[in-house]
């Protein structure tokens, strides 16, 4: 299921910096709007740094990554209703506006810090603020959120303190497991959680890659790694992400292996208190509105197990590579299986002792599909040549 991964890192985590994000080029106001600064979401906090606090800034237009997922319509079928999102994150503020009374915290993890796990939660689940029902909300703004923080304070912390905290989310009965970081590191304990979480039927869905890779002694980026866990764990909704424009920045190292596709880059949402909001960028905002959708899907077919629930969200999905996450399809779509229709083709024959390790999976997969290529290739050139021939099925 997994294949070779390579990964960008994010510009948008500067600190304390203001970004402008221009609305027009997102096609969600017309020409004549101007540009809105928003402050930066981060993902992790220095020792010394403040926390975030709120912003004074609001957008006040619908923000494209909801026009591009067509929110609107899937809200009309599913809002997620009945289902708790546990946001395994920096911790969740219980003061944030549009989840008021829906955080239920474990331990502190009721206070954000840094803010990423409360703005990942508003991508999920934020009602739309009152008289401002076209800004930034949620995908299934009536689920209900476990707040599990999976670092430290200021948005650090160890492989095993965030498989922790994806058992206990489990524990907790979360249905929907968001994972707000990918770490190179923690292959064994978190791929033993994500498989905890799987016998409690939890769908666990995390970001392909670090929304940002770290640098070196000499301020260069480090090399992104082949693979980030829990995301490579067998289970896992491995998410990427897109934006605006429906394309990666010119910048981005081509990226393979992810599940879904969602909107990631310039995602405006809310912050840790007050009215104004943020903006981010990164896999793990893009993993947000799966998550979200995921809930929308257990809440409209409460019978399926958070495997069918992943096997929806990525059958239904844009066909594109990888496929983009489409909520109104996966509520919507009859897959064949349901439907009667014909079989599911049967699994491809696996060469004996097959490696491992992802990167392994991936070279059967790619001399696969090079095989599938061949053969359609040949088929565009018999098939009219044949038909020039008069060919013409046996019996007729």
């Amino acid at each position: 299921m997994r294949a070779v991964r390579t990964h960008r890192p994010q510009a948008a985590t500067a600190a304390s910096a203001a970004v402008a994000v221009l609305l027009v080029a997102a096609g969600a106001v017309p020409a004549a709007a101007e540009s809105v600064e928003l402050p930066a979401v981060r993902s992790a906090l220095g020792a010394d740094e403040p926390c975030a606090s709120a912003s004074t800034r609001q957008v006040e237009t619908e923000p494209w990554a909801l026009t591009s997922l067509g929110a609107a319509r899937a809200l009309t079928l599913s809002e997620g209703a009945g289902t708790t999102v546990a946001v395994v994150d920096t911790g969740v503020s219980e003061n944030a506006p549009g989840l008021s009374g829906r955080v239920t915290p474990v331990g502190d993890a009721g206070s954000d810090c840094v803010g990423h796990g409360t703005f990942a939660a508003g991508l999920i689940a934020a009602a739309p603020a009152a008289g401002n029902a076209a800004g930034p909300s949620g995908l299934a703004p009536r689920a209900d959120i476990l707040a599990v923080r999976g670092t430290d304070q200021r948005g650090g912390g160890t492989a095993q303190q965030l498989a922790d905290a994806i058992r206990r989310a489990a524990d907790e009965g979360a249905s929907v497991i968001y994972v707000g970081r990918a770490l190179a590191d923690g292959k064994a304990v978190l791929t033993s959680a994500v498989a905890y979480a799987a016998k409690k039927d939890a769908l666990v869905v995390a970001p392909l890659a670090p929304d940002a890779l770290p640098k070196d002694q000499n301020g260069d980026v480090v090399e992104a790694e082949p693979w980030y866990w829990p995301a490579a764990a067998p289970g896992v909704l491995a998410v990427t992400d897109f934006g605006p424009d429906g394309s990666r920045p010119a910048n981005a190292p081509v990226v393979s292996g992810a599940d879904l596709a969602a909107p990631g880059d310039s995602v405006v949402g809310i912050g840790p208190a007050g009215k104004g909001h943020y903006i981010g960028s990164g896999a793990s905002l893009a993993a947000a509105h799966v998550a979200g959708a995921a809930a929308q899907v257990r809440a409209r077919y409460p019978d399926l197990t958070a495997a069918e629930v992943a096997r929806r969200l990525t059958e239904a999905a844009y066909p594109a590579s990888p496929p983009r996450l489409d909520p109104y399809a996966a509520l919507t779509a009859v897959l064949p299986e349901t439907a009667g229709g014909a079989p599911r083709p049967e699994a491809a024959v696996v060469p004996a002792d097959p490696a491992p390790e992802p990167r392994a999976r991936a070279l059967v997969v790619a001399a696969g599909s090079a095989g599938l290529v061949a053969l359609v290739a040949a088929a565009a050139v018999v098939v009219p040549r044949g038909r020039a021939r008069n060919w013409r099925a046996a019996g007729r």
